[in-house]
């Protein structure tokens, strides 16, 4: 399967986020290469998948499912939504788990933050502080002027 090319810079003014794609490189499928924005930056912490009682789901896409809800409600309260998001950098315990499940988390992620591909890292992790955690997430989100 060949990537398509995309154009230097792609435009969403609905939501004050610019894609940057340089000329001649292959898109990425499900991340950006990079976003630009101006406004008022909202900064998550690393966010893990428990819910109000910190309790944890069984499994990774569950517990991806909770994060990112998680990080919904944060940027909420930042005045925020998914689509301001410029940045995500994923924390995993097991590569391998992610990887065996990426169509699922796919549909995780779509189901909670829409078709919105900000810039994103994914790391393999020894272990996190929470122990039951599987996944750890940070966002970054811009919030345009005016909004």
């Amino acid at each position: 399967m060949t990537a398509s090319r995309g154009s230097p810079i792609t435009s969403a003014p609905d939501n004050g986020v610019e894609i940057l794609q340089p000329k001649n490189w292959p898109v990425p499928k499900g991340y950006s290469n990079g976003m630009m924005a101006e406004g008022r930056i909202v900064v998550t912490g690393g966010v893990v998948g428990w819910n109000e009682a910190g309790e944890f789901p069984e499994g990774l896409v569950a517990q991806v499912r909770q994060v990112l809800e998680n990080i919904r409600a944060i940027l909420a309260e930042g005045g925020a939504k998914p689509q301001h998001l410029i940045r995500l950098t994923w924390y995993v315990v097991d590569i391998d788990d992610y990887l065996a499940n990426q169509r699922d988390l796919g549909r995780a992620y779509q189901a909670v933050f829409g078709a919105h591909y900000p810039a994103m890292a994914l790391v393999q992790v020894v272990r996190l502080v929470e122990r039951k955690a599987l996944v750890e997430i940070e966002a970054t989100a811009v919030v345009p002027s005016g909004q």
